[in-house]
């Protein structure tokens, strides 16, 4: 179960406390701030696309942030490709609803897009659709093993 598996990495951290089961939906950025009473920009939403047939990634932004495909096609060199729903749980580690940066398949690179640098907490989904991890930034560019911090997010 992927919401055991991020709880379990957490707990090699010391940290299991962070990861939050929730009473309500986490499965969209609305119902997860609804969920946790925050605004929709603190949820950390993970994006999942796909560079070619064999690489797959990660993208973290702000909960109302959008992807500019002339910024993303600037950096990966290509147009924004998402993985189809039905594909993303075997191509992640994590089913939609549920898709986190922790606890992932590790031929999947992570990044991290500049929308959420300016918040003092997010929110990240934490492998299912009723959970999320209260993280800093920068902790959730130590914990999720980041590559680096982009800039595809529309202006």
């Amino acid at each position: 179960m992927s919401l055991e598996r991020v709880k379990s990495y957490f707990a090699t951290l010391g940290m299991e406390n962070r990861v939050k089961v929730l009473n309500g939906s986490s499965a969209t950025v609305e119902q997860a701030a609804q969920t946790l009473g925050c605004k929709p920009e603190k949820i950390a939403k993970t994006m999942s696309f796909s560079l070619d047939k064999s690489k797959n990634i990660l993208i973290v932004m702000a909960g109302d942030a959008r992807v500019d495909n002339k910024k993303y096609k600037s950096f990966f060199g290509k147009r924004a490709k998402m993985i189809p729903k039905d594909s993303v749980e075997e191509a992640i580690g994590h089913s939609p609803g549920g898709v986190c940066p922790f606890a992932i398949n590790t031929d999947v690179d992570v990044y991290l897009d500049r929308s959420l640098e300016n918040f003092d907490w997010i929110y990240p989904a934490a492998g299912d659709s009723q959970s999320a991890v209260e993280l800093t930034p920068n902790e959730l560019e130590k914990y999720s093993s980041a590559k680096e911090w982009i800039d595809v997010a529309k202006d």
